[in-house]
C-alpha cells in the first residue's frame, strides 16, 4: 500500500491509503480509433488484449507522488493520463497522473509492463463533482525533456478522447471495487509522431481552461546502475 494526500483549490487536504491500483488500457472513446491502435502494436510486438477497454491491476505501492523514477534500461516512458481517486472519505477525486511504462517488457505482456514502473500521481486534485459538467474540456498534456535540455510536446489532447471518470466509477462501482483507497488511471491519449519518448524527464498537465487551474507533476527518469552477476 501506498499514502497519497493530495491539495484541493480551496486549499483543504484529502488523503487516501492506495489499497487497489488499476490501469485502463485501450479506453479510447473511439473504439474504432482504438483497434486500430492495436493494430499498430501488434506490428511491433505487442500483444492484443483479449477485449477493449482492458483493465490491468496493478500493485498498490506504485501509486506514487515523486519527482524520480528510476528505470533499469533506456527503454520506458510515461504517458500523460488523469487519475481517478476515491479518498479516506469515500469522495471521488480527478488529478493528473502519469503511467510510466517499459517498453521493452510491454512487448511480453502489457499487464507485466504496467508494474514494472509507477504511477506518479500529483499533489493537487480537484473533487469530481466540480468539474463533472465539463470533463470533456479538460486539457491533457505531456512534455518531454530530452539530453540537450530542451523541453518538447509529446501529447496534446482532451478529456474527450478518453472514456470518461463517470463510466470508470460505474464499472468500479458494478465490481464492488468503488470504495476508499481505489485509485483508477484513465489509460492515455496519441503521442506526436517524431518526439523521442525514451526522455530523462516527464511532466504532465490537467487543466481546466474555462477557470485556468492546472494540476501538473513532473520527474525525472534516472538510471540505476548496471547489474552485477
Amino acid at each position: 500500500m501506498s499514502s497519497l494526500a493530495f491539495t484541493l483549490p480551496d486549499g483543504t487536504r484529502r488523503t487516501v491509503t492506495v489499497t487497489r491500483l488499476l490501469n485502463a488500457g485501450y479506453a479510447g472513446r473511439s473504439q474504432d480509433d482504438v483497434a486500430a491502435h492495436v493494430a499498430e502494436l501488434a506490428e511491433l510486438g505487442v500483444p492484443a488484449p483479449s477485449t477493449t477497454p482492458a483493465l490491468y491491476p496493478v500493485a498498490p505501492y506504485l501509486a506514487q507522488q515523486t519527482g524520480s523514477v528510476p528505470a533499469q534500461h533506456g527503454r520506458t516512458s510515461g504517458e500523460a493520463e488523469w487519475a481517478l481517486v476515491v479518498d479516506d472519505t469515500g469522495d471521488l477525486l480527478l488529478t493528473a497522473a502519469c503511467d510510466h511504462t517499459d517498453r521493452e517488457l510491454e512487448a511480453y505482456g502489457v499487464a507485466w509492463s504496467k508494474n514494472a514502473g509507477p504511477d506518479v500521481l500529483a499533489g493537487q486534485a480537484w473533487r469530481l463533482a466540480d468539474v463533472a459538467d465539463r470533463v470533456d474540456s479538460l486539457t491533457l498534456r505531456a512534455w518531454v525533456t530530452g539530453e540537450d535540455g530542451t523541453e518538447e510536446l509529446i501529447q496534446d489532447s482532451t478529456a474527450a478522447e478518453l472514456l470518461t471518470p463517470h463510466h470508470w466509477a460505474e464499472v468500479l462501482r458494478e465490481r464492488g471495487e468503488l470504495e476508499p483507497g481505489t485509485v483508477l488511471i484513465s489509460g492515455t491519449v496519441p503521442m506526436r509522431h517524431g518526439v523521442d519518448q525514451f526522455a530523462g524527464r516527464w511532466r504532465v498537465q490537467l487543466a481546466d481552461p474555462s477557470t485556468g487551474n492546472e494540476i501538473s507533476l513532473g520527474y525525472d527518469v534516472v538510471r540505476m546502475p548496471e547489474p552485477i552477476g
